[in-house]
Parts: C-alpha cells; sequence; structure tokens
C-alpha cells in the first residue's frame, strides 16, 4: 500500500517543487495536492493522508490552524509546516501543534529528516 502525501501550498510552482523533493527520495510515495486548507480538507474526506506537507503562509488559513485540525483527525499523523518565514514563533507554534518545521525552498535535503522519521513511524503503525 502506497504512502499518501498531502501537499498544501497555495503556490503551484512551491507544489511542484514539494513534490520534486518528495519524488526523489520516496518514489513510490503517492501525492496529494491541495492549493488551499479549504481543498485539503475536501481532499481527506475522499483519500487518508499519511502525512501532510503544510505551507504556512496560506490566504484564507494559515498552516498552523489547518494542521491543528489535521492533528485532531488524524492524531498520529506526521506533519511538517513548509515555509521561509524562519522565526523562532513559527517554529515554537509549530511544535505546539506536534508539527516538525521545514524551510522553503523545500530541498530533499531539508526534506529528508522529516521523511525519514515519517517512515520509520509509519512502518512501526502499520506492523
Amino acid at each position: 500500500m502506497p504512502v499518501k502525501v498531502l501537499i498544501v501550498d497555495d503556490s503551484k510552482l512551491a507544489r511542484i517543487v514539494a513534490g520534486k523533493a518528495l519524488a526523489s527520495l520516496q518514489p513510490d510515495w503517492e501525492k496529494l495536492e491541495a492549493g488551499s486548507a479549504a481543498q485539503a480538507l475536501e481532499i481527506i474526506e475522499n483519500a487518508t493522508p499519511d502525512l501532510a506537507l503544510v505551507d504556512f503562509n496560506m490566504s484564507e488559513k494559515d498552516g498552523l490552524e489547518l494542521a491543528g485540525e489535521l492533528r485532531v483527525l488524524f492524531p498520529d499523523m506526521p506533519i511538517a509546516i513548509i515555509t521561509a518565514n524562519i522565526q523562532d514563533e513559527v517554529i515554537a507554534r509549530a511544535r505546539e501543534v506536534g508539527a516538525a518545521f521545514v524551510p522553503k525552498p523545500v530541498t530533499p535535503e531539508a526534506l529528508e529528516p522529516f521523511l525519514s522519521g515519517a517512515a520509520l513511524r509509519l512502518k512501526a503503525s502499520r506492523l
């Protein structure tokens, strides 16, 4: 069963960059893309993601709000907040909702520690 990764970013280019970084590290994992928090919530009605990469700066709802909602729905899901807004407050808020922090632009090197940890958690939960 392939791992499903929800990539949420209001920038199509940022979703492409994150998707390429993901594919270079985990080519067999499936991508689910959303351009907004609302679209992400629609997607999870039909497909349950195994982990999520969520942009912090989005128009109607920021990524930390969405991460909090995902945490309620999926308490054990690995979630990463992706942003170029590298401030201690944002990092602290990400940790409060149990999310990792990945700086933008998303590169395989920046994404690899999060994906490695997520893969181990998913493997353990499926045993």
